[in-house]
């Protein structure tokens, strides 16, 4: 079993605890984002991952559930995940701006350092990639 589990942490209470921080009204603004194109309802995964919707995987040695996108306010950037990957999204890579990525994840600085509206679609993407997961 993952240690890293849906909860019923409090999600807007965890993002309290940014609002002296600059990047703060980007961590709503992400909020509002993925649960207009999720049509889920912000959930806590540990301590540190806001995940929208959640899917059953199993791989060669683990198995469990998880969230179809989310994203994760760390200490250096904004974590943001799309479970189906970024790697394959090249024109909308070259598009978006300021980032770096991870396999699933892309790790921004500030909203304002990308393009929103290409943003938007690595969820949107990812979802209906993982509509049959």
């Amino acid at each position: 079993m993952p240690k890293t589990q849906m909860n019923d942490d409090d999600v807007m209470a965890f993002l309290a605890g940014f609002k002296e921080e600059a990047r703060y009204p980007d961590l709503l603004q992400l909020i509002d984002l993925m649960t207009e194109i999720s049509g889920a309802t912000p959930k806590m995964w540990g301590t540190a991952l806001i995940g929208f919707g959640q899917y059953h995987y199993k791989g060669k040695t683990t198995e469990g559930e998880w969230f179809r996108i989310g994203f994760s306010p760390r200490k250096s950037n904004i974590s943001i995940y799309a479970n189906a990957g970024f790697e394959k999204e090249k024109i909308l890579m070259y598009a978006l701006g300021k980032y770096k990525t991870g396999k699933s994840c892309l790790y921004i600085k500030r909203l304002e350092d990308i393009d929103v509206g290409v943003l938007e679609e690595f969820p949107k993407r990812s979802l209906v990639v993982m509509k049959d997961w």
